[in-house]
């Protein structure tokens, strides 16, 4: 059985839009997901070590209340479980590992790893990712949104030439 083709881009993006302003409308916040992973540490340091957590001038802010009753978690599972049921019903659920022709599964999982640890710090360092600042910024016309984004494209592209030039 073949997959389903994609949404065209014009309606995908139409979908997006729609969900964004839900999200601003129901929740009074836009889309994010960094601040999720930041209080899923604080909710792992407040298992394995919570006198160390607490007394962490980052995590310790977190830990004060329930760190995984927040909005943002229920926003991050509900975006995990819509595109499993979308893979699913889309006939694209196949894992797998996306690399290059000259690069090996190994180097293209620890590239990914490097490149998701890079992007968590500096999500954390700019107080939000791609969809907090860059959707939800934008679609608020918060001039930090767009300068988010076109450093984050910037320093995409640059990146993606280093990694082309030097590692394939």
């Amino acid at each position: 059985m073949s997959p389903r083709p994609f949404w065209p881009p014009l309606w995908a993006g139409i979908a997006l839009g729609l969900a964004l302003f839900l999200t601003f409308v129901l929740t009074g916040h836009g889309l994010g997901s960094s601040g999720f992973f930041t209080r899923f540490t604080a909710e792992v340091g407040q298992w394995l070590a919570p006198e160390l957590t607490a007394a962490n001038r980052y995590l310790g802010d977190y830990v004060r209340g329930e760190p995984l009753q927040a909005w943002i978690t229920w926003e991050v599972l509900g975006a995990f479980i819509g595109a499993l049921v979308g893979a699913l019903s889309g006939r694209r659920f196949r894992p797998q590992v996306e690399r290059g022709p000259s690069s090996g599964v190994g180097s293209r999982l620890v590239l990914a790893l490097i490149g998701g640890i890079l992007t968590g710090l500096g999500a954390r360092l700019a107080r939000g990712c791609t969809s907090g600042l860059g959707l939800s910024g934008g679609a608020a016309l918060a001039v930090g949104g767009f300068v988010f984004l076109i450093c984050f494209f910037a320093a995409g592209f640059l990146f993606s030439f280093i990694v082309r030039r030097y590692w394939q």
